[in-house]
């Protein structure tokens, strides 16, 4: 049977790959592109099974204008799930990133989350549609120079909480994917050089330098974008979809130590790795 879904952020990495296979099982996919040019691009590449459609997430008008072309689009069918998996990492030390990139962090990752959910809601399968929310280990266990991105993340996961269960009463289902590093862009749009650049005169200086290290390395161990697109298509098909489906690159220490071991232990641990700890005075 084919269906229909809405995924964001389709131009590039989870979203488009998840488009990708989506349509390889038969299925017709709207995605977001923000650029008309990505659209014709995945157009092209995805075939007529895709269609673009225009909008930023944190645009509330262009989010009403391609509802209402995908509410033309479907011509009466239901909308049988929504991927919300556009989204932004905004990182630097708490104590000197400037607020309006903290505000920008949740206006992609949260508030764009509940404006394209709320916006199509009315055109879901009631029952049996599904909402699909990307998060994130970082919603679960947050590093250091990550706070932005990690609470977006805390905050997405309990919207997503509170979501399902109100969504109960339309027999809806709202499922949450939880990778770890994977091989897509995000990495680059990061710009962990610039991050350091920033923030050279403060006393973080070394312990980025460290974290920099850190991210390259996990960038190049990342898992395959096709292991979340196999997740999400799960997560949208399947009779009995998961609450949760955690995806980390480490058990031990992206899924096990954050909810087994103390808080202090997992603290030490982190801020000796990265350089943190105060420096001894003679």
């Amino acid at each position: 049977m084919t269906k229909q879904f809405l995924i964001t952020g389709a131009s590039t990495g989870i979203g488009y790959d998840a488009a990708r296979l989506l349509i390889e099982q038969g299925h017709l996919v709207w995605g977001s592109v923000r650029k008309p040019a990505d659209g014709q691009r995945v157009q092209q590449e995805l075939g007529t099974q895709f269609t673009p459609l225009l909008f930023d997430v944190t645009d509330d008008d262009a989010i009403q204008q391609a509802a209402a072309q995908l509410k033309s689009d479907l011509n009466g069918r239901p909308l049988h799930g929504l991927v919300n998996n556009a989204g932004i990492a905004i990182t630097g030390p708490m104590e000197h990133i400037p607020l309006r990139e903290f505000r920008r962090q949740f206006d992609v990752n949260l508030f764009g989350v509940v404006a394209v959910t709320q916006a199509v809601l009315p055109f879901i399968a009631k029952p049996n549609g599904r909402i699909v929310n990307i998060s994130s280990v970082s919603g679960k266990l947050t590093y250091p120079y990550f706070g932005p991105y990690a609470a977006s993340k805390h905050a997405l996961e309990s919207m997503s909480d509170a979501l399902r269960r109100e969504l109960a009463i339309h027999g809806m289902h709202v499922s949450i994917i939880e990778p770890g590093s994977v091989i897509t862009p995000i990495w680059g749009k990061m710009s962990e050089e610039q991050m350091v650049e920033d923030y050279k005169d403060t006393v973080y200086t070394r312990s980025l330098n460290k974290l920099l290290q850190g991210v390259k390395r996990t960038a190049d161990m990342g898992m395959p974008v096709e292991i979340v697109s196999k997740t999400i298509a799960h997560a949208l098909t399947a009779d009995r979809p998961k609450i949760r489906y955690p995806l980390p690159n480490q058990w031990l220490m992206g899924w096990l130590f954050p909810r087994f071991l103390p808080q202090r232990w997992i603290d030490n641990v982190i801020t000796k790795q990265l350089g943190l700890t105060p420096e001894k005075k003679l």
